[in-house]
């Protein structure tokens, strides 16, 4: 049940989802004809029955899961049976068999293997959150745009885009591991990937490793930045995030674990549902952490998806709260600037710490952000 991939997407409209276990029902699994490729529906979450339902609703979730249904032939085994076949023309007509005619014969060489072929089958789940706004996918790239494909056919429209950030991912993280410290609960693990932002550069990737090493800090000094990072969020996850803000290698830790099974008690059903309430609402509190941490989310012009702050404050209600003339304070004696660190020195949040940042540069208190993310204090 628990996810082992994050892909985020965002609603950019509210969508009714009110009736989405019948318009599932339109697209329910089937098994591939014998002269099918593959074939794609969904089926049910929880549940073996065959009344189980497609869309498992609850506390305001919804968990779907797509199965793809394909049939297997060997590149190898459709490669030997046409030259198998060519040959036989060849030396039956004594002539020469080229493209087109070759092209013909594969693809009826595969619709009479294709009977006869292995049969896989794969799934994907995801996890849509109306009141936030969000779809989570625990999937690939190509294998979520699948699910959003299928799902946006059954219910006539989808208007989802991927979330992004307003401060490039990998110019976050790399200030983090320069800096040593990560926002919002997030904390820095042992492997990330840096990279040489040059034309020709190569990579280095770093496994259980203290980051913080001179080795690591002489790397980023030289200007590479960190392309991948694993990170543990608030002790209930660990994951690896991604310069697209791909999370994968996602790891519940056991206490939310335990947690499912203790609220779920004897009954699997019930254990999975217990297990699926939890992760929900876990992951739709990391979203909510991760798009602070990495600057906010970037929302294209004439979409308003989300407040950008909670309680309706506006920029100037912050810069006449007096957290001004204690942010300059808790610059001086240092040398570089960071906005995670004005935020831990100040305890606000992300946004917050941002634009009375960008009023001390206004202000000349320091200078404009470097491409890793910092700024020299200029007091």
């Amino acid at each position: 049940m628990f996810f082992r991939n994050a892909l985020i997407y965002r609603l950019t409209q509210e969508v009714d989802f009110s009736g989405i276990e019948d318009a599932l029902q339109q697209k329910r699994a089937r098994p591939c004809a014998s002269q099918e490729t593959n074939t794609l529906g969904f089926i049910a979450p929880i549940g073996r029955s065959d009344d189980a339902p497609l869309a498992h609703i609850s506390n305001g979730a919804i968990l779907i899961k797509l199965q793809r249904e394909e049939r297997i032939l060997p590149g190898s085994v459709v490669k030997d049976a046409l030259d198998e076949k060519i040959e036989e023309i060849e030396f039956r007509d004594s002539r020469k068999v080229y493209k087109k005619e070759r092209d013909t014969l594969k693809d009826e060489i595969v619709m009479q293997l294709l009977p006869r072929a292995f049969v896989r089958k794969s799934s994907t789940s995801a996890v849509i959150m109306p009141k936030e706004r969000l779809i989570i996918v625990d999937a690939s790239t190509s294998k979520a745009e699948d699910l959003l494909s299928v799902l946006r056919e059954c219910l006539g429209s989808l208007p989802v885009r991927p979330v992004t950030t307003k401060i490039q991912p990998s110019t976050m993280m790399t200030a983090w591991v320069k800096d040593g410290e990560a926002p919002n609960g997030l904390m820095i693990g042992d492997n990330c990937e840096l990279f040489d932002t040059s034309e020709d550069g190569g990579s280095v990737r770093c496994k259980r490793q203290d980051l913080g090493s001179d080795e690591v800090q002489l790397h980023l000094s030289a200007g590479k930045q960190v392309g991948t990072l694993s990170v543990q969020w608030r002790e209930k996850m660990s994951f690896t995030v991604d310069g697209k803000l791909h999370i994968k290698s996602l790891k519940f830790e056991d206490l939310l674990r335990d947690e499912a099974q203790e609220q779920g008690g004897d009954d699997i059903e019930s254990q999975l549902d217990a297990s699926f309430v939890i992760m929900s609402a876990e992951l739709a509190e990391l979203v909510r952490d991760i798009l602070e941490a990495f600057g906010g989310e970037d929302v294209p012009k004439g979409l308003s998806d989300q407040p950008e702050e909670q309680g309706g404050a506006t920029a100037d209600d912050w810069l006449d709260s007096g957290l001004i003339a204690k942010a300059i304070e808790s610059l001086q004696g240092n040398n570089n600037a960071t906005i995670t660190r004005l935020q831990r020195s100040l305890k606000i949040g992300y946004n917050r710490a941002e634009r009375i940042m960008q009023e001390l540069e206004l202000r000349g208190a320091v200078s404009a952000m470097s491409p890793a993310g910092t700024r020299r204090v200029t007091l």
